[in-house]
């Protein structure tokens, strides 16, 4: 990331969105201190200049290349940018939504955060109103705030929405609709040109846009740092298996017992989809069958998203009765919708399973007191694709994470040897 000023980057955050807007802005503002840091130190050496005199040379460049007269702050110090924009945002009581942009951000690359999934009581118009909003509610309040930012002159219109929503809705078997595919054809109507998510439930989503770029991040690295904080990775200690939990995460669990060059096992479940679930005691799964051996081991299962948990539930249940001695799962989504924390509060008394593991994604406080969960924090890899994004740097790197996970795992084998030679 070239060091420039980033006074054209600029973040707003719906009210779904502004908690983890503002883990990423915390990761944003280090990592320009940071770059800064570097920049002065290497230019400083390489030109033999005075590094304080090097300081008043780049905010003097910077205040003559900003588009306002000077930029605020010191001339002598590193200037921490703002990234974040100051909105009203207003609810009616008939339940309209009304965004409010109290500067200037024309010219600027905004990157609109809305977490669909937030469904925790948030405070509305001043402190006023505090009511917990469904995702319709976060999806109008959403196009309300891209309609403010485009008719307020924005360069670049970008989406950060850890959870795309109606991702669910993406295949047509019936007279159904699209409604995945619908609502980004409205993003793009509204001048909407990329969308930064986490592991979209489906791919096909992607081929639904004509103009947008999708960005779809994957957890995985983060999720594995976890992992080998409570599990032993080089199967010294534990036997781990893999085990997708159904045909449509199957390419998901084979990413991740390549990375960690594990065997891959997998649960089919035969279901009667005429049947419609409405919480974690309903199911439409007729029968269950395993593919593979988890007997004696740990089984490991990941998927993208758990509402009600039902599927999960009898899939960590089954593995159970199949001679696992651990089940722990990882959820790059964790809506946890209905009833579904106290049904694993059961769950894990019984001693169907040992761990959850979950993104920040989604925010959920009664989540984070539990024993059995734990959250891993995915911010800092938002805030790097946004930099490189803003600085037209590539992200391919970022994408794919098992340069990394093979890291990760030699790291524990070379610890595991050195304990053996002691």
């Amino acid at each position: 990331m070239p060091y420039s000023e980033p006074t054209e980057l600029a973040v707003i955050a719906c009210p779904g969105g502004e908690a983890f807007a503002d883990a990423v802005i915390t990761h944003l503002k280090h990592m320009y201190k940071h770059r800064f840091t570097l920049k002065n130190d290497a230019i400083s050496k390489r030109y033999n200049l005075d590094k304080n005199e090097l300081v008043k040379d780049i905010n003097l460049r910077n205040d003559l290349e900003t588009s306002d007269l000077i930029i605020r702050g010191a001339t002598d110090k590193y200037r921490a940018p703002v990234f974040k924009v100051n909105t009203t945002f207003t609810y009616f009581a008939n339940g309209e939504f009304k965004t409010e942009i109290n500067e200037s951000i024309r010219g600027k690359n905004i990157f609109i955060f809305q977490d669909v999934e937030n469904h925790e009581v948030i405070s509305l118009n001043g402190g006023k109103n505090r009511l917990s909003l469904s995702v319709n509610d976060h999806v109008m309040s959403l196009l309300v705030t891209i309609d403010a930012v485009r008719q307020a002159g924005a360069a670049n219109i970008t989406l950060v929405v850890p959870v795309y929503p109606y991702s669910r809705q993406h295949k047509k078997k019936g007279r159904e609709g699209l409604t995945a595919s619908m609502l980004g054809h409205v993003y793009e109507m509204l001048g909407v040109s990329r969308i930064i998510t986490l592991d979209i439930h489906s791919r096909e989503i992607i081929n639904a846009f004509n103009t947008i770029n999708l960005e779809n991040l994957h957890a995985s690295y983060q999720i594995i740092r976890e992992l080998g904080k409570i599990v032993d990775l080089t199967g010294q200690k534990e036997e781990m298996v893999v085990v997708s939990p159904d045909t449509g995460a199957i390419d998901r669990n084979k990413f991740y017992a390549s990375g960690l060059k594990l065997p891959l096992a997998m649960i089919y479940k035969e279901r009667d989809y005429s049947v419609v679930t409405q919480n974690a005691h309903e199911t439409n799964i007729k029968s269950v069958k395993l593919l593979g051996d988890v007997k004696g081991k740990v089984a490991f299962l990941a998927d993208d998203m758990l509402g009600t948990g039902g599927t999960l539930l009898k899939a960590m249940s089954f593995l159970k009765e199949n001679g696992a001695t651990k089940v722990i799962a990882a959820i790059s989504l964790p809506f946890f919708t209905g009833n579904a924390i106290e049904l694993f509060d059961d769950a894990y008394k019984q001693g169907l399973f040992y761990r959850i593991i979950g993104t920040n994604a989604v925010y959920h406080e009664e989540l984070l007191k539990k024993e059995w969960y734990i959250s891993t924090d995915v911010s800092g890899l938002f805030a790097n694709v946004i930099t490189r994004i803003h600085h037209n740097q590539s992200i391919g790197d970022l994408l794919d994470n098992r340069t990394i996970i093979e890291k990760i795992v030699k790291q524990q084998q070379d610890a595991a040897a050195a304990a053996k030679t002691e």
